[in-house]
């Protein structure tokens, strides 16, 4: 469906000083720095997928993303999509792309909804039939029924993020390209957001990849993620095994009522050598650490239950930001 083999890119950004000086002699002589933004990244994903592709800003997100969609051509390396290549047959290649940008728009702003949709039919060249059928389904799919009529600027930024994920598919592609399709949206709008997403690739078997800073769609669109940092690709991985790797601290907090000439309730896990972090030790309160492939949580409970007199207890695994954080400090990006 989609492979990527060996693509590199890089970029010449001109560099200056600050001063009048500078800015005049920069007309006659510059100098420019060569920036690496894709090393050797390679990677092939399924039709149906849907894949996670996250990293920090500037890791080479965006360029990936521009290859793939055939706007940025790459130095060297091959990519394949659909047995086609996405710069060199553009034309018929974007026929089975969608691209939706959290921050930019491919709805016209000052006409109604329904008008940039007769625009992208055109441009599209869709029959007539196929644009009533594919427009029905997404009007129920998306509920845009009340609001095609409205112009865009004049939509909530969850409306517009709807009819712009109906725009994308309005032609029936077979892969969706999203960056950031929940950014800046409420809580509510997120959820339908991702219901959306995942009934598309239920019912349509649309690829769909993912790129967003927000941990929460990750966790709950994706199966697998891929990982780059400063431009190289360093993980390829299944999410739930990530989850299961990362998750293995457990985060245990314990509110006891003091004895009098009690020392520190921490000495009592002096016998478990290996595995605890004491992260918080005040008499009445306790918090631990504690790797669970090394020590399990119901041994750090039962010593500390048959000393302490506990009044409330509460154990927390790992977040989703904090293992994307782990992953980020571990490949030291």
């Amino acid at each position: 469906m989609i492979t990527l083999e060996h693509i590199c890119k890089t970029y010449r950004v001109a560099q200056r000083n600050s001063g009048l000086w500078a800015a005049f002699s920069s007309l006659f002589h510059r100098e420019y720095e060569t920036i690496h933004a894709l090393e050797d990244i390679s990677f092939h994903i399924r039709e149906g997928e849907i894949v996670g592709y996250i990293g920090p800003n500037g890791a080479g997100k965006s360029s990936t993303i521009k290859i793939m969609s055939g706007i940025l051509v790459p130095d060297s390396g091959q990519c394949h999509i659909n047995g086609m290549n996405p710069w060199k047959q553009r034309k018929e290649y974007v026929k089975d792309i969608g691209v939706v940008f959290g921050q930019r728009s491919q709805l016209w702003w000052d006409v109604p909804v329904a008008d940039s949709f007769e625009l992208l039919k055109d441009i599209y060249r869709l029959s007539d039939q196929s644009y009533h059928r594919n427009l029905s389904y997404l009007i129920q799919l998306l509920d845009i029924g009340t609001i095609i009529r409205t112009p865009v600027r004049q939509l909530s930024l969850g409306q517009r993020m709807r009819c712009e994920l109906a725009a994308s598919l309005l032609h029936s592609p077979r892969i969706l390209f999203l960056d950031e399709p929940t950014i800046g949206l409420d809580a509510v709008s997120k959820v339908a957001v991702r219901n959306i997403i995942r009934e598309i690739n239920r019912d349509q078997g649309t690829t769909i990849i993912l790129t967003t800073h927000d941990t929460q769609d990750i966790e709950a669109l994706t199966n697998r993620i891929l990982l780059i940092g400063k431009g190289r690709l360093l993980l390829d991985g299944d999410l739930q095994m990530l989850k299961k790797h990362y998750s293995s601290a457990k985060h245990i907090s314990i509110d006891y009522t003091p004895a009098p000439l009690c020392g520190r309730a921490s000495d009592l896990l002096d016998i478990l050598e290996n595995g605890l972090s004491v992260i918080k030790d005040i008499p009445g309160h306790l918090e631990v650490l504690a790797d669970t492939t090394t020590v399990s949580v119901s041994q750090v409970i039962s010593i500390l239950n048959s000393r302490l007199e506990i009044n409330d207890l509460s154990i927390t695994g790992t977040t989703m930001d904090e293992m994307v954080v782990s992953l980020y400090q571990e490949y030291s990006i």
